[in-house]
């Protein structure tokens, strides 16, 4: 997941790219450091683009909104057979937005992928950059490719070419100034994070396999050095900053509607299960158990959930007409409506449960229900779901796993050239906690006051490795989450295989947090052993008898 960044000053624009610590072991800094580091500069937009991918993007939107900066949401995309060879897309519209998780996703999913076919085709939204005299030539000249002049003092000789190429054949051309970690002294960072992906140590990463010393967050004094001389390269900068204007909508709820019976409206079938599910429930319905249903059913519909609740229902519904052992669980038991669908089996009028516990008007984030199925069969009902809603409009939802002390401590000094047997000595006493409290563990936690980690290589390992703290170290499956959308999913989000590929299970680029700040809603069908259990147990039972 490697970020690019391309930043702009508020007089003079400068451009840079940038690879992140959300890339997954491409870059060495934060999404918060970089924009940090751009409002210290007084820049007022700033535009991010990952390496294949576009897995912090959504935070980056957010958090940029946030303090003040323009967001321009991008990808940097190389070709599978060739990655010296890339190029840089950045999202002018919504329209380009989605193009480009289109992109994106056929870049991870479909072997044919080329940047050729990419550059050739119609970028509908999206602004076109590369340094590529070959791409530029099959990508025309159109008023959205732009020619890449990435200025520093071990490009200049590319630039060059390219720059010469732009004008004697009147390409566009804008420069930019490539940045791997934000400040000269973290190369070895990213030399470490490099080395961690390639599962290789420092001593064995070839000179072409990071990037050189100056791809640091350069200041705009340092900027402006090389760029001035290029003439007319600020205003093609502004020509593209002036004309990215997205908007993601962020938190706007976008679920598909349920299909009822004859398109009755979602709201009114809702209601007609729930009160059915009533008298069902109840022997005698109390004039109670009517007031609270109908209050419940009020703001689920004031909060704009009821296609929400009719989808769970079905797949309830679904399970239960196929024999599966399932439970609904956690606050959805606050629920009377929850409780007369079937999700749950614990009556909330008996035991006294607050409903304003599972969802109120307060609360604008969406409900969520767990539902728990036998270890054995809950693949069978996600393959319901797929096939019930589309599978070009539902996906699992990742999660990022991330760097913690121990296993921070273990791939710094693997990559140090530490034999395993030595770092086992070491890294079995070191608690399960952040990477940053690695300096002090000895003070901090009793079972770590023997670790001493005095002198070289030690020092540096400890200091690199803390580091570390939080670093995406890889994409792995939400262990129940799942997302269905209106549209095609790449509408919103990009796509990918999950690390064991050969399973075929797609998941979202971005995790679930990202994916809920786009108002996409995720369902929980979770994997519980102990239902499968419970079911050979009966099956077992009635066999014996």
């Amino acid at each position: 997941m490697a970020l690019k960044l391309l930043i702009w000053d508020y007089c003079i624009n400068s451009m840079l790219h940038t690879h992140s610590n959300y890339s997954l072991l491409q870059g060495a800094v934060s999404i918060d450091d970089l924009i940090g580091r751009a409002k210290s500069f007084g820049m007022k937009a700033l535009a991010l683009t990952d390496r294949n991918g576009m897995y912090g993007l959504i935070q980056f939107y957010k958090k940029a909104t946030e303090e003040g900066i323009k967001p321009i949401l991008g990808a940097y995309i190389d070709d599978p057979a060739d990655t010296k060879e890339y190029v840089l897309l950045l999202s002018a519209t919504r329209e380009g937005y989605s193009n480009l998780c289109r992109i994106i996703t056929a870049r991870k999913l479909r072997e044919s992928f080329t940047l050729d076919g990419l550059v050739r085709g119609e970028l509908p939204g999206l602004f076109l950059i590369t340094p590529s005299i070959r791409l530029l030539k099959a990508a025309g000249k159109r008023a959205t490719v732009f020619g890449e002049l990435p200025v520093t003092p071990s490009t200049k000789r590319l630039s060059r070419e390219v720059y010469e190429f732009c004008v004697a054949n009147g390409y566009r051309y804008v420069p930019t100034s490539p940045v791997y970690f934000l400040d000269r002294e973290d190369y070895l960072l990213h030399k470490t994070v490099t080395a961690i992906r390639l599962r290789t140590t420092l001593g064995s990463i070839k000179p072409d396999e990071t990037e050189p010393e100056d791809f640091y967050f350069r200041s705009y004094e340092e900027v402006m050095r090389e760029w001035k001389k290029i003439p007319g390269a600020l205003q093609n900068i502004n020509y593209i900053v002036d004309n990215c204007n997205l908007n993601l909508e962020m938190g706007k709820t976008k679920f598909p509607l349920f299909p009822t019976p004859n398109n009755e409206p979602s709201f009114s079938y809702l209601w007609k299960l729930a009160f059915k599910g009533l008298e069902m429930r109840y022997h005698t319905i109390t004039e109670t158990a009517i007031n609270r249903l109908r209050y419940e059913l009020e703001v689920i519909n004031d909060l704009g959930f009821p296609d929400y609740f009719l989808v769970v229902w079905d797949i309830v519904r679904e399970a239960k007409q196929r024999g599966m052992m399932l439970l609904g669980r956690g606050s959805a038991a606050n629920s009377l409506v929850s409780y007369c669908l079937g999700f749950t089996e614990v009556d909330p009028i008996k035991y006294d449960l607050y409903f304003e516990r599972f969802l109120n008007r307060g609360r604008m984030s969406p409900p969520d229900v767990d539902l728990d199925f036998s270890w054995r069969e809950r693949d069978e009902i996600v393959k319901y779901v797929f096939e019930k809603y589309g599978y070009d409009k539902v996906a699992m939802i990742s999660t990022t796993v991330t760097f913690r002390a121990r296993s921070a401590f273990r791939e710094t000094a693997k990559v140090f050239g530490i034999a395993e047997s030595e770092i086992s000595q070491y890294s079995k006493f070191i608690p399960w906690t952040d990477a940053r409290n690695l300096s002090n563990l000895a003070t901090m936690f009793p079972e770590a006051k023997s670790l001493k980690f005095e002198g070289e290589p030690w020092k540096s390992i400890i200091t690199i490795a803390s580091r570390l703290a939080s670093f995406p170290r890889h994409l792995s499956i939400h262990p129940g989450g799942i997302v269905i959308t209106p549209t095609p999913i790449t509408d919103f989000v990009a796509l990918e295989f999950a690390s064991n590929k050969g399973l075929g299970i797609i998941i979202t680029q971005p995790d679930m947090y990202p994916v809920e700040d786009m108002g996409l809603i995720k369902i929980d069908l979770l994997s519980q052993r102990s239902l499968g259990v419970l079911r050979e147990t009966m099956t077992n039972a009635v066999k014996n008898v």
